[in-house]
């Protein structure tokens, strides 16, 4: 439920919600799971057996958790992104902030290779968070494709899946047929991820497999680089409009104390603690189960 609900917010990535509780790797693993192989099981052992192959419980109670929370959340989200921005971000970004050492420990071996990885995966990262978002689409064909890659965002730590929705102009689309049912929307768009999740699946699991810290410093680097995009205090330089809602296409990261009105200094900074703490509490409870 918790990486539906970072899901929701562009510049959160569920992939570092998935990292920070202890089942990224197993995630990736169960996903390669889905294949013609494991089928095969389900045809000659009978379907329990293709259930345990399939990793079918973790699968199962993980992708419920999802899509009821991005049902039941999205609106509460979606509030507070237009109410209460500065405690959302705040919240979100001492929980990215922790989780950048959260991933980087899992480095057995630092050197310059590594270090590159991490710089690249960085700079990435936060190139894309500069780029302008387009107009709003809604062509079937362009959703499955944003499906598509979205979803390879969404499990990548540090880079948000409904960030790559804003710039290519499918977010607004998807986040109204989610909340009016437009069920012929919400499948389009899963089918899309399905086909993506299953391709890049595979290419994880054998970066993991086979170049484990390289890995891991690039997805640092991604999180590391997303940092600035979720700082709560902005101040808006160009908007566009989309429809009836209007959205930031250049901001200014400031300083809470530049900021004009209500900064909720003492609230956002609580917040930021809160988000900060709660990564090293899931940690611990992870490592005791």
């Amino acid at each position: 439920m918790a990486m539906g609900a970072a899901d929701v917010v562009p510049g959160v990535s569920g992939g570092t919600i998935a990292f920070i509780s202890g089942i990224y790797e197993e995630l990736i693993t169960s996903i390669n799971n889905i294949n013609l192989k494991t089928l095969k099981i389900w045809k000659e052992k009978g379907f329990k057996a293709f259930w345990n192959a399939l990793n079918g419980n973790f699968l199962l109670a993980l992708f419920l958790g999802v899509f009821i929370s991005l049902f039941s959340l999205a609106t509460i989200v979606s509030w507070l992104l237009e109410n209460e921005p500065i405690l959302l971000w705040s919240f979100f970004f001492g929980l990215v902030a922790a989780s950048i050492y959260f991933v980087g420990k899992g480095i057995e071996k630092w050197n310059f290779f590594t270090v590159l990885m991490l710089i690249i995966g960085a700079s990435v990262a936060f190139f894309i968070t500069t780029l302008p978002p387009n107009e709003n689409v809604d062509s079937l064909p362009y959703l499955f494709l944003s499906g598509a890659i979205a979803v390879c965002a969404m499990i990548l730590p540090g880079i948000s899946g409904a960030f790559i929705l804003v710039l290519l102009g499918s977010y607004k689309t998807i986040l109204e047929a989610v909340h009016e049912r437009d069920f012929k929307i919400i499948i389009t768009v899963g089918l899309g991820a399905i086909v993506g999740l299953l391709s890049f699946a595979r290419l994880l699991k054998w970066m993991f497999k086979n170049h484990k810290n390289a890995t891991l410093a690039v997805l640092t680097g991604f999180i590391l680089g997303s940092l600035p995009k979720i700082w709560p205090w902005k101040k808006v330089l160009t908007t566009k409009t989309f429809g009836d809602k209007v959205i930031p296409i250049s901001e200014m990261n400031i300083s809470p104390f530049s900021f004009e009105g209500d900064n909720q200094l003492f609230f956002a900074v609580l917040l930021s603690v809160i988000g900060f703490s709660l990564i090293f509490i899931l940690e611990r409870v992870a490592s005791k189960k």
